[in-house]
């Protein structure tokens, strides 16, 4: 699929664009499943607008761990691409390492930079030390997907019955069950970044990092594990890879799935004959999650070119895919929302009453809270940490929550900064993020 981005982005280069004045530039992303189809419609926009600048495009990232695993390496080898989209969470650690470039020159020099639906809210999603390092792409929120002819087998057919806590999910599986289903649920608990177990730390309003201590140890990280054991175990859940969960749900194999309003649009493409719908992510309560974790990527300048004319040209892309345009195609061809005001407000001033599926994440906007990163260099090995060991709930290889919580808390902390490291990681992860989003996207 790269392939055919980049041959598309070559093909349209107008004809009175001379050979010796084309710049190209390198990009990369993650999620190819997600995202090729968006950079499909937005690449012949750009070119329409650029036809001097040819964009490249990388092997995509399987996954936000993977895009700043992949960066820090390619900054060792001196292989860096010019533009790079990664998780809203994972900004910081660029930053900090001096990979990524501040974007203040080149706003600077635009004339109106508030004009494609920029404002101080959004900017501060990407903003470190009182710099601008990335312009945010996509904002996203947990919900459930629900298949409606399986979940009619469970007495389920109207969006007024569908659960609304996860003892009703238990509940409801069941049902299922009884009914022949084999596997009623996909709970994921594997997506990027723990982000399902910060949603139920959230969830009780309790963020999973205060400062830099890990907060899994509390009365709300105990519950959070035991919800999983429970919805695992009463769901008798597989333990199956993301991507293959997505194909068995769109494949109307899966009754329930709980995952980011994200994947949407390739589910919508994807899936079957039977009927799709959305709702609201559950709680542990009735009345619902008290907050709720936003996902999401950026784009960021990482550039190691001294020509003024490819940073130039980065910038024009950099700019284009996160402004007006470029960013409505994200909410037309994912579930993403674009955090931009000119695209949700002008662009997109129908779309979600034309898409009530789409709409689910909107309604939720009130709950966002800050996806959070683990501070330090560590960062990535503890979200590693953490998989493994949610990984064990779902296996059986844990069955005494209280004793895995206990186990993670104290691998976590021996990996968590102390000192001089920790204050550079509290300077650096400032941004007030729930605010920032909601103002952006509502």
């Amino acid at each position: 699929m790269n392939k055919t981005l980049t041959a598309i982005a070559m093909l349209l280069t107008a004809s009175a664009a001379q050979a010796e004045d084309t710049i190209t530039i390198e990009f990369a992303y993650p999620y190819s499943h997600l995202f090729d189809v968006t950079y499909e419609k937005i690449l012949p926009k750009f070119k329409e607008q650029h036809p001097n600048i040819d964009v490249k495009m990388r092997a995509t990232y399987e996954s936000y761990e993977d895009g700043t695993n992949t960066i820090l390496r390619e900054a060792v080898a001196g292989t860096l691409p010019d533009v790079t989209m990664q998780g809203l969470n994972r900004q910081a650690i660029l930053v900090e390492k001096g990979i990524a470039k501040p974007l203040e020159p080149f706003i600077l020099k635009e004339e109106d930079f508030t004009k494609d639906g920029y404002h101080d809210a959004m900017l501060a999603l990407g903003t470190f030390n009182d710099d601008i390092y990335g312009l945010p792409f996509s904002v996203s929120l947990p919900v459930g997907y629900y298949n409606m002819d399986v979940m009619a087998k469970a007495g389920i057919t109207s969006m007024d019955q569908l659960p609304k806590t996860w003892d009703e999910v238990v509940e409801v599986c069941g049902k299922l069950h009884d009914a022949g289903v084999r596997n009623p649920m996909f709970w994921g608990w594997n997506i990027t970044g723990n982000w399902f177990l910060q949603a139920l730390m959230w969830s009780q309003d309790k963020a999973t990092m205060e400062g830099n201590a890990i907060q899994i140890s509390s009365a709300e990280g105990l519950k959070s594990f035991e919800t999983m054991k429970n919805l695992f175990r009463g769901c008798d859940m597989q333990n199956i890879e993301w991507k293959a969960a997505l194909a068995s749900f769109s494949a109307g194999e899966i009754g329930m799935m709980f995952w980011s309003t994200s994947a949407l649009g390739a589910v919508e493409r994807a899936k079957g004959e039977f009927e799709l719908k959305t709702n609201e992510f559950p709680g542990l309560e009735a009345s619902g999650p008290k907050g709720l974790p936003a996902g999401g990527n950026a784009a960021m300048l990482v550039s190691t070119s001294e020509d003024p004319k490819v940073l130039n040209a980065a910038w024009k892309w950099l700019k284009f895919i996160t402004s007006g345009e470029g960013a409505a195609d994200v909410a037309r061809t994912t579930g993403y929302m674009p955090p931009n005001k000119a695209a949700n407000e002008v662009i997109l001033a129908d779309f979600y009453k034309q898409n009530p599926n789409k709409e689910t994440a909107v309604r939720q906007l009130p709950l966002l809270r800050d996806w959070q990163a683990y501070p330090g260099d560590n960062g990535l090995a503890i979200t590693q940490v953490i998989y493994d060991g949610i990984e064990g709930i779902v296996t059986g290889e844990y069955e005494d929550m209280g004793e895995l919580q206990q186990e993670l808390s104290e691998e976590v902390e021996d990996l968590l900064p102390s000192g001089s490291q920790a204050d550079r990681s509290r300077k650096i992860h400032h941004c007030p993020f729930r605010r920032a989003v909601a103002l952006s996207v509502q």
